[in-house]
């Protein structure tokens, strides 16, 4: 026992030199891995060289244009399929994949086109800071917004607001290129859209900043976005309504001005939580909407003085 534990101590034995078979076996397995990484970069290529197709040559049938435009949102689709890999998404961008994404396809006249190259941009950008800041640099964001903001197709502005969310969470030069652009107003109006997606989507956005970046709250109560969150509340229940409560709780917090603005009479804000609570009481799939509710009451009417008249009564 004495010589084994000192023979153990003197270090590892030294390996077996590698059989011919491990080795053949060891290279084989590198080229797989090899060649599957190749055949992506060569799909991406492939998928590049349908959306490069000039558009302006001599048109065809009405069946050929609809193939042609099949084709290249089947093109977005795969590329944004394959860029959920990182690698991928980096060497799309170093085959200049989203400088063509960005000048034909988000500005493209088919809105098929136009929401799925916001989806492929906002694929490579999730937590991925070298495409983040390529794409920022490129002044991506602000079309972004525009088309968030002002696209005639719902699917768009949702998708574009998607593809804005990936450059400016957790992204300080995103958020500040953000504010730049009157991001903030962007949300205020996606929240008060007709699609119910872009209004969830924009309140959790503006949740999501304002927990992250409570220093700016003071530039979003300046724009009355109190009064606004208040309007969405009065609109029939859904999913928005848990993130906007929540975004009045961080209004209010550490906030005399948020609280001020909550407790302005005309919005008649204490009368609608106390009725949610009723609403909301035992159904458990609404606890946080519960809890925030019942925080505004305590942060903002709690306490309050009453007027003279109430006293009086």
């Amino acid at each position: 026992m004495a010589v084994e534990a000192g023979s153990a101590s003197e270090g590892p034995a030294p390996r077996e030199p590698m059989t011919q078979e491990r080795i053949e076996f060891l290279r084989g397995a590198l080229a797989e891995v090899c060649k599957g990484q190749m055949d992506e970069v060569e799909q991406m290529k492939q998928c590049l060289e349908v959306l490069s197709r000039d558009e302006c040559r001599a048109r065809g049938s009405e069946e050929e244009e609809e193939e042609e435009e099949d084709e290249r949102e089947e093109a977005l689709e795969m590329l944004s399929e394959l860029c959920e890999n990182l690698d991928n998404a980096r060497d799309l961008m170093k085959l200049g994949g989203l400088d063509l994404c960005m000048s034909r396809c988000l500005c493209h006249s088919e809105a098929g086109i136009r929401w799925r190259a916001a989806h492929l941009i906002a694929s490579c950008a999730q937590n991925m800071p070298e495409v983040q800041f390529y794409l920022l640099n490129q002044g991506a964001l602000l079309t972004l917004l525009q088309l968030a903001d002002h696209d005639a197709n719902s699917t768009v502005r949702v998708k574009a607001l998607y593809a804005v969310s990936c450059l400016v969470r957790e992204q300080e030069a995103g958020l500040r290129d953000f504010l730049s652009h009157d991001g903030f107003s962007v949300l205020m109006r996606g929240m008060q859209s007709d699609s119910e997606k872009l209004r969830t989507k924009s309140a959790f956005l503006l949740l999501n900043l304002l927990t992250s970046h409570p220093e700016h709250k003071d530039t979003v109560l300046s724009m009355g976005m109190v009064q606004q969150l208040v309007s969405v509340l009065r609109s029939p229940h859904s999913s928005v309504h848990e993130h906007v409560l929540g975004a009045l709780c961080c209004l209010v917090e550490d906030s005399p001005r948020g609280v001020n603005d909550c407790r302005d009479a005309s919005l008649g804000l204490e009368e609608l939580l106390n009725q949610r609570v009723q609403d909301l009481k035992g159904r458990e799939e609404s606890l946080e909407e519960l809890d925030c509710c019942v925080r505004l009451l305590a942060a903002c009417f709690q306490g309050q003085p009453q007027d003279g008249n109430e006293m009086d009564r």
